[in-house]
This record gives structure tokens, C-alpha cells and sequence, in this order.
């Protein structure tokens, strides 16, 4: 990894300081964050937890591939992507991704392009927990 790219995967509590951190810079004005959090309905029906699973040897090189491209597709400084593992309640933060740019623009659009890709190519799994049973949403692990 190079030092203007930050990835984790982890079953710890994923820190928004920290992405945040990690990504600021004195010649970026612009600094964004998406942050993904557990809800509480999906499809109508109360979810109780998620829990993510992943290979992730191979989530970590796909997660690199992303942060690559945005930082040459976008013109961004630096970009971190942090992904959690394991069971989440409701309210908890299963991915950060934040990215800085000298201009606003670059930083969303980068962001909005990480947690696209990640969704569509990353092997992370998650399952909804409900009440009365439980169902993979990306295919199963």
C-alpha cells in the first residue's frame, strides 16, 4: 500500500477520527466522508443486527484496487477505506470511506465511486437478522 491510501478490515469498532485523520492535509480543502451505518428496517421488516463476513486476503487486494483507481481517476490527495467484520446492532458503523482533495468535488465524487466498487466487487457478505429468521443479501460467502 502506499502511503496515501489506508484499508482495514476489523472486527473492532471502526473509528471515524481516525479516517478522518488519516486523510487531512494542509493543500486539501476539501475533505469528504461517507459513513454507512446499521438501519434498523429493510424491505419492511425489522432487522435486528448484521453480521459481515469476508475472505479477506482477497477483500484487502480488491479494496486496494479500488483506493488505486480513485486516486488516479479523481483528483484526490489521499482516500481510507475501513470495512467491519462480524455481528453489528443497529446504529453501528459497518464502513468509512473518506477522501481529500484540494477541491470538494474530487473527494465526494471519489467516495461515492469507493463504496459503489466495494459493493459490487468486494467479498464481504452481509447477513439481515430479523425476528423470525435471517437471509443473505450479497450472495453467500
Amino acid at each position: 500500500m502506499t502511503s496515501n491510501i489506508s484499508i482495514k478490515i476489523t472486527s473492532e469498532k471502526l473509528n471515524l477520527q481516525d479516517c478522518y485523520d488519516f486523510v487531512q492535509d494542509p493543500s486539501c480543502g476539501g475533505i469528504a466522508l461517507f459513513v454507512g451505518t446499521v438501519r434498523n428496517k429493510t424491505k419492511n421488516k425489522e432487522v435486528t443486527l448484521l453480521d459481515f463476513s469476508t475472505y479477506e486476503e482477497m477483500a484487502i487486494k480488491e479494496i486496494e484496487k479500488i483506493a488505486k483507481i480513485a486516486l488516479e481517476k479523481f483528483d484526490i490527495l489521499k482516500i481510507a477505506i475501513h470495512h467491519a467484520k462480524g455481528a453489528l446492532k443497529i446504529g453501528e458503523i459497518p464502513v468509512i470511506i473518506s477522501a481529500s482533495s484540494p477541491h470538494r468535488n474530487a473527494a465526494f465524487d471519489a467516495c461515492q465511486f469507493a463504496i459503489d466498487t466495494l459493493k459490487e466487487t468486494v467479498p464481504i457478505w452481509k447477513k439481515e437478522h430479523f425476528a423470525d429468521g435471517e437471509v443473505w443479501v450479497n450472495s453467500t460467502p
